[in-house]
């Protein structure tokens, strides 16, 4: 999951957003990040890289479209739970992006397409399945991001701690917890008061957050890691070629690959661009291409500069960047220059941070004004944001981020809440590859301006291959890892587990208890196509129209062209 740039709107992405946007006509609409890997601002500008398509409008190149996708996905934050597996990361990298990165990307570029009304994930869920499980993708994509939020802020916590002259008494503070719990709710707290003021306050902040914070760091550590290694001094994996592949006997290694997944999450938030380029259905699939291989090479280079370089017994989840960062400079002679690259870090996190806390919000508006939660979510400021929505948010990172008082070590709770994250984001992964495949045959003539080519069986391929790759992940996701010390295993699973059920359970309790006099009658939410038709989810439609066609033809148009027709609930 990557950086956002800079979300303006709240009902669209902006250009290489991250996770967390309203369910707008782009992307998935909700926490895409993370999102997304870490949401600090990282893709702004790439959107202006558009040049002139034919028919005189704006077309953007395959080389603008590739800068998007791979700002849309890389961060740093995530590396040395990878160097943990030396050079049999290359593996899980490749088998995540065949499984998982692609598939996701050319599914969301049809569903964005064919239904690109606002909802994202919320819409493409809901006219394959109904509102019930649309609205628990959508609510799994709010809560993923919540929890990502004491994640992204942990590693922002040990970055500031690495800032200051006294190695040793840095690595010291950044792990005791109450310094690192203390970082995430100061952090958080202002970066929601800061929210209410409206996003573009601090949009620009994002746009450098990004660039200060994830790209010149990246580069500094590829090319001094490899130089550390070309220059003849010992890398501390093994570079034999047997290691490329893991060890399968020990089923533990491939626990904690299982987040790897979540490095490639975002990839489908610029899916909705895929009609701003010329020849899509060529020059798409050949830029998705050349997006993928450019983030899994900076994400194998960047493992393996950590890997080169700290030894494999010193990997520590929060710490091994800023340790990385610190023999290297060393090495280099320029150790000085460690606590900049810290501050640098610090930066691209917090200010990811503090862009990101309104998007989930915004996004989970869009739906609870078209009847799915009660008026007390939909309250907002003179800004449009969504005040209350983001307190109770606040609240939810709060009581996550105590966790870490209470669990064995910093490390443990990070885990315990990337996993997590992990869980819930797959579980929006695992509808929409759903979603796909049963659009193409509950509404077969729906025009899709991008298609999956290879008719019925392409679908089937692409999306099939998601869907197992997700499914195991997330089977994955509750075993402990046997690299990282967790305290009780029961402990560990039985949170993860617990959690999981939890947030699962809260959404569709609220669904089952939805009021009609929920809804705004000014909603901007239009209805989804079986409701238009008035039918319900899932029966095939021999109708080649969009929604709004067919709302003129039928003359029915809700007040504020959203939400259930009148007299046809939502199933």
């Amino acid at each position: 999951m990557s950086e956002p740039t800079q979300p303006t709107q709240p009902t669209e992405r902006a250009a290489p957003a991250r996770p967390a946007e309203t369910p707008g006509a782009a992307g998935t609409a909700g926490a895409t990040g993370r999102t997304t890997a870490d949401r600090n601002g990282g893709g702004a500008g790439a959107g202006g890289a558009v040049g002139r398509g034919g028919g005189g409008g704006k077309k953007l190149t395959i080389a603008a479209l590739v800068i998007m996708n791979m700002v849309a996905v890389i961060s740093l934050r995530g590396l040395p739970a990878e160097a943990e597996y030396g050079l049999s990361s290359i593996f899980y990298y490749l088998f995540a992006a065949v499984f998982f990165l692609v598939p996701v990307s050319l599914v969301a570029a049809e569903l964005a397409t064919g239904w690109p009304e606002k909802g994202g994930v919320f819409r493409w869920v809901g006219e394959a399945f109904g509102s019930r499980l649309a609205f628990l993708a959508m609510a799994m994509l709010f809560i993923e991001v919540t929890i990502w939020f004491p994640t992204a802020l942990t590693f922002g916590a040990v970055a500031l701690a690495y800032t200051g002259p006294d190695k040793g008494l840095d690595a010291q503070i950044s792990g005791k917890r109450f310094f690192v719990l203390g970082v995430v709710l100061v952090v958080y707290w202002i970066a929601t008061f800061l929210a209410f003021r409206g996003v573009q306050s601090f949009a620009r902040v994002a746009k450098w957050g990004g660039i200060i914070g994830t790209i010149v760091p990246a580069g500094i550590l590829i090319v001094l890691g490899f130089a550390y290694v070309i220059a003849g001094n010992t890398p501390q994996i093994d570079t034999s070629w047997g290691q490329l592949l893991p060890d399968f006997s020990n089923f533990s290694n491939v626990v904690l690959a299982a987040s790897i997944f979540l490095f490639y999450a975002g990839m489908e938030m610029n899916a909705i661009h895929v009609k701003e380029v010329k020849n899509a259905s060529r020059n798409y699939p050949i830029a998705i291409g050349l997006a993928a291989v450019g983030t899994v090479a900076i994400f194998v280079l960047g493992t393996l500069a950590i890997g080169f370089v700290v030894p494999h017994a010193d990997i520590n989840l929060t710490q091994s960047l800023l340790t990385a960062y610190d023999d290297m400079f060393d090495w280099a002679g320029i150790s000085w220059a460690a606590p900049v690259v810290a501050a640098a870090l610090a930066v691209g996190v917090l200010a990811g941070i503090v862009t990101w806390v309104g998007g989930p919000s915004s996004g989970l508006l869009v739906v609870a004004r078209a009847g799915y939660l009660p008026r007390f979510f939909q309250v907002t400021n003179k800004h449009g944001m969504a005040t209350h929505i983001m307190l109770v948010q606040a609240g939810m990172v709060t009581f996550l981020s105590v966790l870490f008082v209470v669990l064995p070590s910093v490390q443990a709770a990070y885990q315990i809440l990337s996993q997590l994250t992990v869980i819930l984001y797959l579980v929006m992964y695992l509808l929409m590859f759903a979603a796909a495949i049963h659009l193409r045959y509950s509404q077969p003539h729906r025009p899709r301006p991008y298609r999956i080519p290879g008719g019925q069986l392409g679908m089937w391929i692409v999306a099939g291959f998601g869907f197992i790759g997700a499914l195991l992940a997330f089977v994955l996701s509750f075993i402990p890892p046997s690299q990282i010390s967790i305290g009780s295993s029961g402990l560990y699973v039985g949170l993860l587990m617990g959690l999981t059920v939890v947030f699962l359970a809260i959404p569709l309790w609220v669904y089952a208890i939805r009021k009609p006099h929920w809804r705004d009658p000014g909603s901007a939410f239009a209805p989804f196509t079986w409701q238009a038709e008035g039918h319900h989810p899932g029966l095939p439609s021999d109708s080649g129209a969009t929604t709004g066609e067919l709302l003129a033809a039928m003359g029915e148009t809700p007040p504020g062209t959203g939400g259930p027709l009148p007299g046809k609930p939502a199933p």
